[in-house]
């Protein structure tokens, strides 16, 4: 009989998004230090890709009113003077005003490295998002992917609802490849495919990605973005890396989705009413189960593993609760006999 081996890339870039991504469904503020803390353990642990914040309008989202102080200390940190230049930092800009903010920080020399702008096949996720119709963004990404390269950032395109919309229910796999091909056409230089409400199984996950490699076979542009609504977020990890992507980010713990729209115990507009009737069940893919899995499953992932399982351990004391990761319950697989059950 022949060995049947599961086929899949032996080495992956990974992104984490815990400071923007993870944060912003939090329904307290998290202090300035702590995000600053968890960035520059990150990098410490071989991150090369963080996304750090948003520069959309804070009185929507107050947990991000600290964007420029997140930015520039983290460019002036001593703790990672010597590991920041090798590191792109990424900031959301859903609209043109943040798009501007953004550049105008690039040109005073601690703005992002990346940019990030959304698109939803779903019109009315779209809608609710970005506060544009479809026709009227596409026209504002164009000219923020100029804006960008003028001053030598790039613009990641992130495509949403590929799986199905929380509004509007089942979307076309065929439609979301469409958007990536306008966005790359447009002039963005990678792409996000982002399931941001748990929608995606994980079969259907691998159907989309082979169309989406079939059409454009370059994976170094390409990102699979998961979230966990409903449970499936390594599974469809798996069926990515299946398909050939080799590209991911995720979040510490788990934690993020729909930005709150309850800080401090204020109400706040955020994006509106949540997708869910219980809004804790969202979130990501965790990173610390990921990157644990992808290390059994021998993957090469540039990052420490152990500081890893270490920040997390810390993001459960930041955000004072126990979030999702197992690993950090059950630490990794051991690799020789405990001497405490011979």
């Amino acid at each position: 009989m022949s060995e049947k081996i599961l086929d899949y890339p032996k080495k992956v870039t990974l992104g984490d998004i815990t400071v923007r991504d993870g944060f912003q469904h939090e329904e307290k503020f998290i202090p300035t230090d702590a995000k600053i803390w968890v960035a520059e353990q990150l990098i410490l642990a071989g991150y090369k890709h963080l996304e750090i914040t948003n520069f959309g309008p804070p009185k929507r989202m107050p947990q991000f009113k600290d964007a420029d102080e997140v930015m520039k200390r983290l460019r002036e940190s001593k703790r990672v003077k010597d590991k920041i230049s090798e590191v792109k930092l990424s900031c959301v800009t859903i609209n043109e005003r943040s798009v501007d903010r953004a550049v105008e920080a690039r040109k005073e020399g601690w703005g992002p490295d990346r940019i990030v702008m959304m698109v939803s096949t779903s019109e009315s996720h779209h809608k609710r998002n970005s506060g544009t119709t479809l026709a009227e963004y596409w026209k504002i990404a164009e000219r923020a992917a100029k804006k960008a390269h003028d001053v030598g950032m790039t613009l990641c395109g992130t495509v949403s609802t590929i799986w199905g919309c929380p509004i509007e229910g089942p979307t076309e796999l065929s439609k979301a490849v469409e958007f990536t091909k306008r966005f790359l056409d447009i002039g963005a230089d990678d792409i996000e495919h982002a399931d941001h409400d748990g929608s995606a199984p994980p079969n259907k996950v691998y159907e989309y990605f082979s169309m989406i490699l079939d059409e454009i076979p370059n994976p170094d542009i390409h990102l699979a973005h998961f979230h966990v609504t409903r449970g499936w977020g390594l599974a469809n990890v798996l069926a990515a890396l299946q398909a050939g992507i080799t590209t991911f980010e995720s979040t510490l713990g788990g934690i993020g989705g729909q930005p709150a729209n309850f800080v401090d115990g204020v109400p706040v507009g955020g994006t509106g009413k949540y997708y869910y009737k219980n809004p804790n069940v969202v979130g990501l893919v965790c990173t610390e189960d990921m990157v644990v899995m992808m290390d059994e499953m021998g993957i090469e992932t540039g990052l420490d593993v152990d500081k890893i399982l270490e920040i997390g351990r810390m993001v459960e004391k930041i955000v004072g609760r126990r979030l999702r990761s197992e690993s950090i319950l059950n630490g990794r697989i051991p690799k020789a006999p405990r001497p405490e059950f011979r």
